[in-house]
């Protein structure tokens, strides 16, 4: 027991001596802070009054540079405005030197308007007296050369007129023979190169046909009893049947070339076969028609192979077909349309224009003729129509419509296949003419020579490729003749159709006779 109070007396004394520690510690630590409050305050005091000293001190400065700022402006406006001032002077000078100058220019200008009216005073008074003397001078002058003044005007204007007329006829003859030399030229050497690149056979055909007979006998069986087999060859086939003494011949005789070429097969089938009665003969009839629809096509076919033409609707294929039992003046339609497409191709390539083009307008230029014997019209507007119904192009088109000159060639190819179907017409011995129309040619060549005034006579000659014109020496002068000749060659352009050209020859003879006696 004596150890637990001994304990317990221990843990009471450590109690003890711990709070009078603690006690004794506060007092301590109180002292500590009292004394670092104290000095703290002195610090902050110390700052404070720095502080505030520093700031007093940039306060002075501030107010310092303030007023060195202020000083600093105000002598630069005083700058400012001593130069603005002494600028307003100056302008203030220059306004009055320049109402100086104006006032003097003023003064100038008056004075040099009282000198102009003078001066147009003078003009005037001038122009009065030249006015006086020149028409003192027109009196003169119309006394001395008896003309009046109407006179001698009308005189000078024919003396210019005349001058004018000679100075236009050299210069029409000079550029004419340019002209012509240099064209002539180009167009003998494109033509002759065509003409020499391109070899057309030429056939002459009629409108009969002749039908061979192996005897005499073969006659009889053709005319039939009664004439009833010719009668039904003659009603089916739509030709004449003509015969005559000719020794073993018949003569089939037709406008209608097809027609003539089918009663042609139709007879030397028949005569062949050997049985000839009706009901055979329109049996053969219907074959040999269709024999000779299919050459037709065939034929069409090779004329666009020949030409290197494609893309032709079938309906112009069978018209061109046609044209080989079609002849015009005695040539061959078909081998002058592959010859005029020829021409027209070669003459496309020499002056670049469209080759394709040129041949199938050449080609079927001619196709109306295939239908002149069907239909109403000329074969140019039958032609005209079919390419238009079978949508050929429009070139093509003008090209068939002004082949002849119905209307202008408006384009390259048109003038062309003009050029080329006026070759192929002229070649010699390429078409038959009878003497009727040549001599009709050649009245209306002298017709429009004499219908100009001042012509005397005119003769065609050269089988009307040149004609000869006299004319009165007193009504057409040397300078005259070239435009006279120039009217007359446009006339016959224009009114008369020829192939190749026409010469026109003027002639002024001027004669003096006397007599001695």
């Amino acid at each position: 027991m004596d150890w637990v109070y001994l304990l317990i007396g221990i843990a009471a004394g450590a109690v003890i001596f711990g709070i009078t520690g603690f006690i004794i510690g506060g007092k301590h630590r109180k002292k500590v802070a009292e004394a670092a409050i104290g000095s703290a305050t002195d610090e902050a005091s110390r700052i404070l009054n720095t502080a505030m000293t520093e700031a007093e001190q940039r306060k002075k400065e501030a107010i310092l540079e303030a007023k060195d700022e202020i000083h600093k402006q105000r002598t630069e406006m005083e700058r400012e405005l001593r130069e603005r001032r002494s600028e307003t002077q100056r302008q203030e000078r220059r306004i009055i030197q320049k109402e100086e100058n104006l006032d003097k220019k003023t003064e100038n200008l008056e004075k040099k308007e009282e000198q102009l009216a003078k001066k147009v005073k003078d003009v005037d008074d001038r122009l009065s007296e030249i006015e006086s003397i020149k028409k003192s001078h027109f009196e003169m002058l119309e006394r001395i050369s008896g003309y009046t003044k109407e006179q001698a005007k009308d005189y000078l204007l024919k003396s210019l007129e005349d001058q004018l007329i000679h100075e236009k006829a050299v210069k029409v003859i000079e550029y004419e023979q340019k002209t012509k030399d240099e064209m002539d030229t180009m167009a003998r050497e494109i033509i002759s190169t065509a003409i020499q690149r391109c070899a057309a056979d030429h056939v002459a055909e009629t409108t009969v046909s002749v039908v061979n007979l192996p005897n005499d006998e073969m006659k009889g069986r053709i005319i039939g009893r009664e004439g009833r087999n010719i009668r039904t060859l003659e009603t089916i086939t739509g030709v004449d049947l003509i015969i005559d003494d000719t020794p073993e011949a018949i003569t089939v005789s037709s406008f209608d070339p097809v027609r003539r070429e089918v009663a042609r097969l139709t007879l030397e089938k028949l005569i062949s076969d050997g049985r000839i009665h009706p009901a055979r003969i329109e049996e053969i009839y219907e074959k040999m028609k269709k024999e000779v629809e299919q050459t037709i096509r065939q034929t069409g076919e090779r004329a666009l192979i020949d030409a290197g033409v494609n893309g032709v609707h079938g309906e112009l294929v069978k018209l061109l077909g046609k044209l080989k039992y079609r002849t015009s003046y005695g040539q061959n339609v078909l081998k002058h349309s592959l010859e005029v497409s020829f021409i027209s191709g070669l003459m496309a390539a020499e002056i670049g224009a469209d080759v394709k083009i040129a041949k199938r307008a050449g080609l079927l230029h001619d196709i109306g003729k295939a239908l002149d014997h069907e239909f109403e019209g000329s074969h140019i507007e039958l032609g005209v129509e079919v390419a238009k119904k079978n949508k050929e192009s429009e070139q093509v088109i003008h090209a068939i419509h002004a082949h002849h000159g119905d209307v202008e060639a408006k384009t390259v190819i048109a003038c062309l296949v003009q050029a080329a179907d006026a070759i192929s017409a002229a070649r010699p011995g390429a078409r038959r003419e009878n003497v009727e129309s040549y001599i009709k040619r050649l009245e209306k060549l002298e017709e429009i020579a004499t219908s100009f005034e001042g012509v005397e006579k005119s003769f065609a000659i050269q089988a009307g490729r040149e004609v000869r014109i006299m004319v009165k020496p007193e009504s057409v002068s040397d300078d005259q003749m070239t435009l006279v000749a120039r009217d007359i060659v446009k006339k016959i352009e224009n009114e008369l159709e020829y192939p190749g050209q026409i010469k026109v020859h003027i002639i002024r003879e001027s004669r003096a006779i006397e007599y001695a006696k």
